[in-house]
């Protein structure tokens, strides 16, 4: 299955680690250096031109790509769930 974060963009929900509220989680010194050198190293993608509230980890055979989204992580839950009980 897919999951849609927002704007044009989905991922499949097999290479999803994790999805992250951003408010919560950049209070760590830990997630804020993560985020930074995933930035410094081009592997974030911003899905939207608006404030991002939430972070999806994601990782195929070889990359692990990191997607900014406008939408909450409580959001992506409920797409997440949505889609596997249709």
């Amino acid at each position: 299955m897919y999951l849609h974060l927002g704007q044009n963009v989905v991922v499949a929900e097999s290479s999803i680690i994790g999805i992250f509220d951003l408010d919560n989680t950049t209070g760590s010194l830990i997630t804020r250096r993560f985020l930074s050198q995933a930035e410094s190293s081009g592997d974030v993608i911003s899905v939207s031109e608006e404030l991002p509230k939430s972070f999806i980890v994601c990782s195929d055979k070889s990359k692990t790509t990191i997607y900014l989204s406008q939408l909450t992580s409580q959001t992506l839950l409920k797409r997440s769930e949505s889609v596997r009980f249709e």
